[in-house]
């Protein structure tokens, strides 16, 4: 909860600068000078495209959460691994479990479950950056599923 708090904190600020910013972009425009017009340009497409990064990170957070909910309650996340007193897991340990879930996304390749578990595998790696890239297969996965459970 503290957590969401302080996400929630965060995107009031981000909305905030993005209106104060959009309402100068406005003002340049609308003074009929071409380099201010230029200038009101630039400053509405640098917030937009933020927003538009916003937009996609919220989706992603609230997608991994709701997947991670449904496994939970199918008690199909998988085992907890040992972890240092800073709260890092061991890596051996991480290390050791991660075939297991690498195989899993092998037999499974089209199951959002088997790719959000290897998800947090490469999390507790340290892989971040495969740890993103799984959890977006696996939320393009869910998703499909979502869709042909609604049609």
């Amino acid at each position: 909860m503290k957590t969401k708090l302080w996400v929630g904190g965060i995107l009031l600020l981000f909305v905030l600068y993005i209106a104060m910013a959009f309402n100068q972009a406005f003002r340049f425009i609308s003074t009929g000078v071409p380099q201010a017009q230029i200038m009101g340009v630039a400053i509405f497409v640098v917030p937009a495209f933020a927003v538009w990064i916003l937009i996609r990170e919220v989706l992603f957070g609230l997608r991994t959460e709701k997947m991670g909910k449904t496994l939970a309650e199918l008690g199909e996340l998988p085992k907890d691994l040992p972890r240092m007193p800073s709260g890092r897991f061991v890596r051996e340990a991480a290390d050791a479990d991660f075939p297991n879930h690498q195989r899993d996304v092998e037999e499974h390749p089209e199951s959002w479950k088997s790719w959000y578990r290897l998800a947090l595998a490469y999390e507790a790696s340290g892989d971040k950056k495969r740890a993103r890239s799984s959890m977006r297969t696996a939320i393009g996965f869910w998703r499909g599923e979502q869709k042909s459970a609604n049609a």
